[in-house]
């Protein structure tokens, strides 16, 4: 999952830095690599997620990661909370709402199915939103592979894959979608990355309460304080740094499509790290969806 304050309500969601400036060493990489090196931290930051939900929980491995996440924006954008609008606040707070549930949502869902399918059912909630906006009868082909994509990665059925599991990943999908439109209506109402470090504040702060219901005292082991700042580190704070530098000389549309691959990198993070296999016909899924995630943005970019 990369959000970003600026994206297009046509692509899935951009991923938002620190407003800051970065080590130039990153900046070598080029843009492409940025995407790319920003999608395995996200990728390789959910399977560790799901390494430490035995020792915390869902709830609070997503606690946890929002907590620290929020801790370190807050830090490096220093945002401002004088001289804002009761309209922009009420839109800041509907973004963390939003970015809270999505968060919760996938990481319900990761404990349930493996991750690649996890953000194989979640790329549809950005995929739809392009869809929707794109009005276009080539979109029917798209969505058309799409659906074809989730029958077979779920075995003809769903019968192959967790119900619970699925219904979360596909919440999350819907999340994930509401978080495009909320973030580029935050991002014009707050300087840089102003909105997104104050919506990470909320969103941990309505969490806290889940997590430490759902937690409890676990929350305070400092072996699960670590591995849960670590998954911050790789799921929110890197990737919305790489990514924003790549964003500064990569076209949005470009990036849309490199995030399209999203699902791919999941799977693999997923046999690396947990051991999770995806059989030939999920594979042949995920192939499915991120080809109609890529025609979808072409589409819109066609247009």
């Amino acid at each position: 999952m990369s959000p970003s304050p600026t994206a297009p309500p046509s692509s899935p969601p951009l991923a938002s830095g620190d407003g800051g400036r970065a080590p130039r060493r990153f900046g070598s990489l080029g843009p492409v690599g940025l995407v790319f090196a920003g999608g395995v931290s996200v990728q390789f930051g959910g399977a560790l997620a799901v390494t430490l939900m035995p020792r915390a929980g869902a709830l609070g491995v997503v606690t946890l990661r929002l907590l620290a996440a929020a801790l370190v924006l807050l830090a490096v954008c220093r945002p401002r909370l004088r001289g804002h609008s009761r309209t922009d606040w009420g839109t800041v707070v509907v973004f963390g709402i939003t970015m809270g549930a999505m968060n919760g949502l996938f990481y319900e869902a990761v404990a349930r199915i493996p991750l690649g399918a996890a953000v194989t059912l979640e790329v549809l909630g950005p995929l739809s939103l392009s869809v929707l906006a794109s009005r276009r009868a080539v979109n029917a082909l798209w969505a058309g592979l799409a659906l074809l994509g989730v029958f077979l990665l779920g075995g003809g059925g769903f019968g192959d894959l967790d119900l619970p599991g699925t219904a979360f990943a596909l919440g999350a999908g819907a999340m994930w979608a509401a978080y495009i439109v909320f973030s580029a209506r935050t991002g014009r109402r707050f300087p840089q990355a102003d909105g997104l470090a104050l919506a990470m504040a909320v969103a941990a702060v309505l969490f806290l309460p889940l997590g430490i219901a759902g937690s409890g005292g676990r929350l305070l082991d400092p072996v699960t304080i670590a591995l849960g700042s670590a998954v911050a580190l790789l799921s929110s704070v890197l990737p919305y740094t790489l990514e924003l530098l790549a964003l500064r000389r990569l076209p949005a549309p470009t990036f849309a499509i490199l995030m399209s691959l999203e699902p791919a990198i999941a799977a693999t993070a997923g046999f690396l790290i947990l051991g999770q296999t995806l059989s030939l016909l999920q594979t042949l899924a995920v192939a499915l969806v991120i080809a109609a995630s890529m025609g979808a943005v072409r589409t819109q970019v066609g247009r």
